[in-house]
């Protein structure tokens, strides 16, 4: 079997501040971005990695959603526990400090984890815990 991962997504409610994070501040290209206002659905991917990417999405288009569940969602956007990602970098420490040079919500600065990573953390617009962890 053949299987690789292809698009994973995550909400965001405001598509230009995610476009400025994903593309200005994490440098991911622009892939698709369809839609208007903040219906836009927007992919966007790392640099000579075209088979992987993220979809950007508004988490409210299902006509199904009920109140409940939009406000739960909403809840959950807001304390970060709704959406996220784990990202890698050979240099931690340089794409840290290239990120919170920005508007952006750091979690955790670059730490060496009890398990044997080193890591960072931030919140994109959206409130989405976005992990980065150190590769060699």
């Amino acid at each position: 079997m053949d299987i690789t991962i292809h698009t994973s997504v995550l909400p965001h409610e405001d598509p230009e501040a995610s476009l400025a994070f994903y593309r200005d501040r994490l440098g991911f290209e622009v892939r698709q971005d369809v839609g208007q206002g903040t219906m836009r659905w927007i992919t966007v991917g790392p640099p000579g990695q075209p088979e992987t990417s993220i979809l950007l999405a508004p988490p409210f288009a299902d006509p199904g959603i009920t109140e409940d569940e939009r406000r739960t969602v909403s809840e959950m956007m807001a304390k970060g526990t709704y959406g996220w990602i784990l990202l890698a970098t050979k240099d931690l420490d340089g794409t840290f400090e290239k990120i919170q040079s920005g508007d952006v919500e750091v979690v955790q600065e670059p730490t060496d984890q009890p398990y044997g990573v080193r890591d960072c953390a931030f919140r994109d617009p959206a409130g989405n815990m976005v992990r980065i962890q150190e590769v060699r």
